[in-house]
């Protein structure tokens, strides 16, 4: 991604940020609210579309296609709030992830994200809507796995979760990483995002300001004082 610009009518939400996600790494962007991060995620995933600049995915600009050529071209949204359809059962949604599908693999993967979220498999029938904060996000990321991402990006994926479940969320996301799957993700949590990347960046009033390995972030005082406290 070089140069992006995103605008909301007359409000330039995005001016100038810049970063690349190397494949098999995890990716974080942080930085204060109304920095313009999950901005940039919407627009990566096609949801909104530049006023400048580009996005590569693979070598291959992606930044005019819409978002289910995003989708098919390789790459998943979990979005911040988790976004189910609450009255349909955690399999009906976990199913929709694969919509673009056309193999005879779907209920293999189906099994997986139950294998790594046990509580979804006892609860497959059940309406998403009467799960927990920390279920309903299992959900979400169950979702998005079954499209078979090469590029899953997380928008706020620990927001309003117990510290236990925070943990786990953050485990299961480096877990998703060692099985070869590259992850881009929002986080304010800045501490928890920057102890789990490889690299990060730090957007600034929708610029990109800081980039580094993540311990280097942890360890810079700018990102210290105004992210860590």
């Amino acid at each position: 991604m070089n140069g992006l610009s995103v605008a909301y009518g007359a409000v330039e939400a995005v001016k100038d940020v810049a970063f690349t996600v190397a494949e098999g790494q995890i990716v974080c962007l942080v930085g204060a609210n109304g920095a313009g991060k999950s901005t940039t995620l919407r627009t990566v995933s096609g949801l909104l579309r530049p006023r400048r600049g580009e996005i590569l995915f693979r070598g291959r600009p992606i930044h005019r296609l819409p978002a289910h050529a995003v989708l098919a071209a390789g790459i998943a949204h979990c979005p911040e709030g988790r976004r189910l359809f609450a009255g349909m059962s955690v399999e009906e949604n976990l199913l929709l992830g694969a919509y673009l599908r056309r193999d005879r693999d779907v209920g293999q993967d189906a099994a997986r994200v139950y294998d790594l979220f046990p509580v979804l498999g006892e609860r497959r029938a059940q309406p998403a809507g009467l799960l927990s904060g920390g279920e309903q996000q299992m959900v979400a990321i169950g979702r998005a796995m079954m499209a078979r991402p090469k590029l899953l990006m997380f928008d706020e994926p620990t927001m309003g979760l117990s510290p236990i479940m925070i943990q786990q969320i953050l485990d299961t996301i480096a877990v998703l990483r060692d099985l070869g799957t590259t992850i881009l993700m929002v986080e304010q949590n800045a501490l928890a995002a920057l102890t789990l990347a490889d690299h990060g960046y730090v957007i600034d009033l929708g610029r990109t300001t800081l980039s580094g390995p993540g311990k280097d972030l942890l360890a810079d005082r700018r990102v210290r004082q105004a992210y860590l406290g």
